[in-house]
């Protein structure tokens, strides 16, 4: 991939990790990448994820982890917004 485009990419996930969480570091932009790429793909190909989640029951359960971190982290960012 051009590096270029690679710099805007990660810009863009950098910005989306701010707005979304209201701070930004490389493990919660990390954390994000893995949210939307499974979220992503869940929609798009649901037997495909559903198959994963079979044969890796223990990446099923962290991705749950990390995108319950991330929900509690976005309504404790709207909530601070809305004060």
């Amino acid at each position: 991939m051009e590096r270029k485009l690679q710099e805007q990419l990660d810009g863009l996930l950098e910005k989306y990790t701010e707005l979304l969480l209201g701070r930004t570091d490389k493990e919660l932009q990390e954390q994000v990448k893995m949210w939307i790429v499974y979220s992503h793909i869940a929609k798009s190909m649901p037997p495909l994820v559903k198959h994963w989640n079979h044969t890796y029951p223990d990446a099923k359960e962290g991705i749950k982890e990390v995108i319950q971190s991330i929900k509690k982290m976005n309504e404790a960012h709207r909530a601070d917004q809305q004060k």
